[in-house]
């Protein structure tokens, strides 16, 4: 069990909005107000996308990202940043040969992928370490061992650390590879994404091997699981010794038919985290756990 957990909050995706939770976050100034509110209730990180403002759609638009990091610096230096570089890998296909492209592809190279990163320079992105089929339909999230290696090197050029996000064990298998060669500075930051349609499911086993896996590899790992398995996979990320995350992205309700807010997930997840016995981290902590610069 770990003594010592650090909160990431992931405040607003690009997935469910404010049709169906009025709390989820849309504007840059709703979205750095929550940033700063989950600060307050314990989170040392916040992980951020953007929507545009119009449409609530997710957005890679980089100004949109700008007006969020000012938004919080000029109130909150310490909080760590965490933006989003996996947008940009969304192919939906039809079912007939030659596979046309429909409505809703958006794919980019991994370059492009991470010019908001370039430009701001936030604490940490995210790198998505394998490609997966996502839901029901044609959509299928490409991020090939070509891309990955790409966006390690970018990522490190720009001197930003990567949160290494990890949907199944093949891509952990992949990232273990990537720490053997080197490829990352400081403790290398992975990511168990948990319960997303088609990854690994949120569930003891699943994390457990993904845990098991990293051991002994100088790795700190964190964990979250989506919808009503969000809070189970709090307390089982404690249990064997990882960090955790919250927040909106992941799931909207408080319990059923009750939409939740980002503070009210932090809260709940440092009720979990302190009635286990263990600590929240403070930001700082987390900053010199991460190899983070102060």
């Amino acid at each position: 069990m770990r003594q010592d957990v650090f909160i990431t909050c992931a405040v607003t995706g690009a997935g469910a909005g404010p049709q169906k939770n009025p709390h989820v976050p849309v504007t840059p100034q709703a979205i750095a107000d929550d940033v700063l509110a989950v600060a307050e209730a314990g989170a040392a990180v916040a992980h951020i996308h953007v929507r545009d403002p119009e449409t609530t759609e997710g957005s890679r638009d980089t100004a949109l990202y700008a007006q969020v990091l000012e938004r919080v610096r000029a109130k909150n230096s310490d909080v760590i940043v965490n933006m989003t570089a996996g947008m940009g890998g969304d192919i939906v296909f039809g079912n007939d040969a030659p596979l046309p492209h429909k409505p809703g592809t958006d794919l980019v190279g991994q370059r492009e992928r991470l010019v908001h990163v370039d430009a701001l320079r936030p604490d940490i992105c995210t790198l998505d370490c394998g490609s997966y089929n996502v839901g029901e339909g044609g959509l299928v999230y490409i991020s090939t061992p070509e891309q990955i290696r790409q966006g390690a090197d970018l990522i490190r050029s720009y001197s930003v650390k990567p949160e290494l996000e990890v949907f199944d064990l093949g891509h952990l298998s992949f990232v273990l590879k990537l720490i053997e060669e080197g490829k990352f500075d400081g403790p290398p930051m992975v990511q168990f994404c948990l319960g997303v349609n088609w990854g690994a499911p949120a569930t003891t086993d699943a994390m457990k091997a993904m845990a098991d896996a990293v051991k002994s590899k100088g790795v700190v790992w964190s964990a979250f699981g989506v919808g009503r398995m969000q809070m189970p996979m709090v307390a089982q990320a404690v249990l064997l010794g990882g960090n955790v995350r919250v927040g909106l992205e992941d799931n909207i309700w408080l319990e059923r038919g009750v939409p939740a807010r980002n503070t009210d997930l932090v809260a709940r997840a440092r009720t979990i985290i302190e009635a286990m016995g263990a600590r929240v981290m403070s930001t700082s902590a987390t900053r010199d756990l991460l190899g983070l610069k102060s």
